[in-house]
């Protein structure tokens, strides 16, 4: 019986008579597998974070705008005068530690929306994109609503500076 095991288990000769050749190695080198660990260190800055959060509040209905009082008077001079942009991180201030994240940020509410409902939600948001999108835990959202705005008064950075003439043209 252990004759009939040995030959079901020997691999069939070629034609010739000679037993199959070993298999080779290739003469190529393979692309790594997505399982490879690839040595190097990823560095996300604040100011992505930043960034983030504040786009993931503003995503939420109901908040007109970002940033506290100060912040916003000085965006509106700058944008009278015409020096740079508008910083898509007003309001918003993040501190990173060990992959780990807390975030503050400072939120106009649109007059007629419930303030804490709006800020619930923008709480809930920013957590779930900044964690989704870079990866991070967030241990803490801390959201304060500065002021409350006028539906129609808009934006200071998209504000149209026609609008301030009171003079027809």
């Amino acid at each position: 019986m252990s004759e009939a095991l040995a030959e079901q288990h020997t691999p069939p000769a070629d034609s010739a008579g000679d037993p199959p050749a070993e298999p080779t190695t290739p003469s190529y080198i393979e692309a790594p597998t997505a399982d490879a660990v690839v040595k190097g260190r990823i560095k996300v800055a604040d100011e992505v974070v930043e960034k983030v959060a504040a786009l993931a509040a503003l995503e939420v209905a109901g908040v007109a705008d970002m940033g506290g009082d100060l912040a916003r008077a000085f965006e509106s001079v700058r944008d009278r005068i015409g020096i740079g942009s508008r910083r898509g991180t007003q309001g918003v201030s993040a501190q990173i530690q060990d992959r780990q994240v807390a975030v503050s940020l400072t939120i106009v509410v649109e007059y007629g929306h419930v303030v804490m409902d709006v800020a619930s939600e923008v709480k809930t948001n920013v957590a779930q994109t900044v964690s989704r999108m870079l990866g991070m835990r967030v241990m803490e959202v801390n959201v304060t609503v500065d002021d409350v705005r006028l539906p129609g008064e808009g934006r200071t950075a998209t504000r149209d500076p026609a609008e301030d003439d009171d003079e027809p043209s």
